[in-house]
Formats: structure tokens, C-alpha cells, sequence
């Protein structure tokens, strides 16, 4: 089964890097204070770095930021303490087609929104949160940096070491949209 996994996870990829090949998308972004919204992708096996994600919520909220984070969680059941909270949607494996891409209406919805900044929170770089992020409408993309990815879906990009804490990164992130102040982010190609 892990070589049929496997090949339906390469299957999945390609057809990834087929539709961010064809999706034109307006990068843009003026600075931390004017910023509304944002979306956070996030891997949801990651239990204890739930706690840093509702400080982070909490945090932006006090700034009159709306914080979404759509999640993926790849065991059955979804642990109690994600249930009822109206900042968090969960994908679940059901939620997923054959070849690992989010075909759920809160999926389709999360990559549809435009939020102004997108955090990618995937360190382990899974397949259905890379879906996600690539194919978001965000007017600008944050994650980590990857030396051997080429065509990134990230408009900034955070060097960070192993092991990434998630606070320490979303302190980051929000350290350097700080210090952006522009009308608008080109991407470089």
C-alpha cells in the first residue's frame, strides 16, 4: 500500500505544479497596519503548537485582525480541543480526493478568500496544505524557506532553524511585515 501511496502523492504533485502553472495571481501588500485578515495553513498533528496559535489569534484580534487557520488533521478522530472554536477548520483524510488534494466546501471557501497575508505553517511540507497555500487567493504568501523548491507559492520567505517553533516564527513573520512598507509586493520570478 505505501508504494500505491507514494505514487498517488508524486500523481498529486504534478497535477499541483500543473494548476499553479496556469493560476495568475495579484501579489499585494502595503503593511502590517492596514492588514484586515489573515489565513493561517496549518499541520494540525501538531497538538502543542496549538496553544501558540490561540495566543497568535488572540494577539490579532486585540489588533482588529481577523485570523483564520484552516488545519489538517491525518488521524481519525479530530482531538476535543479543536472542536467549537470558530477561528478553526479541520480537513480530515475523508476530506481529501485520491491524490491528496482538499476537495471540502471550508477547503474550497479557505482558498477562495482573499485574505491579505497568508502564513504557511507546514513544516512537514503535506501535500494538502501545500495545495491549499499555492492555490490561495491571498494578496501575499509567507513561508518557510526551501532551497530545493523552485517555484515556491511564497512571497516572503523565513529562514529558520530546525527545529521551528511556531511562536518564534509567527513572532517572525509579523516582525518582518512590519518592516515591509510599500504599495504593493512585486514577486520575483
Amino acid at each position: 500500500m505505501e508504494l500505491f501511496r507514494n505514487i498517488r502523492l508524486k500523481i498529486g504533485d504534478a497535477i499541483l505544479r500543473n494548476k499553479i502553472a496556469k493560476t495568475k495571481r495579484k501579489t499585494s501588500y502595503s503593511n502590517i497596519d492596514q492588514v484586515k485578515n489573515i489565513g493561517i495553513v496549518w499541520d494540525a498533528s501538531k497538538i502543542d503548537d496549538f496553544a501558540c496559535l490561540s495566543r497568535f489569534c488572540q494577539k490579532m484580534t486585540e489588533k482588529k485582525t481577523d485570523v483564520k487557520i484552516l488545519g489538517y488533521f491525518p488521524g481519525n478522530n479530530i482531538p476535543d480541543k479543536y472542536t467549537a472554536i470558530r477561528y478553526l477548520s479541520i480537513i480530515k483524510k475523508e476530506e481529501l480526493n485520491i491524490f491528496y488534494h482538499p476537495v471540502s466546501a471550508e477547503s474550497n471557501t479557505f482558498v477562495s478568500k482573499h485574505f491579505d497575508v497568508l502564513i504557511d505553517i507546514n513544516f512537514k511540507k503535506l501535500l494538502p496544505l501545500q495545495y491549499i497555500s499555492s492555490m490561495s487567493h491571498a494578496g501575499l504568501k509567507v513561508g518557510l524557506f526551501e532551497p530545493k523548491i523552485k517555484n515556491t507559492p511564497f512571497d516572503l520567505m523565513m529562514e529558520v532553524k530546525s527545529p521551528v517553533n511556531v511562536e518564534d516564527y509567527l513572532n517572525q513573520v509579523i516582525l518582518y511585515l512590519g518592516m515591509i512598507n510599500s504599495g504593493t509586493v512585486k514577486k520575483v520570478d
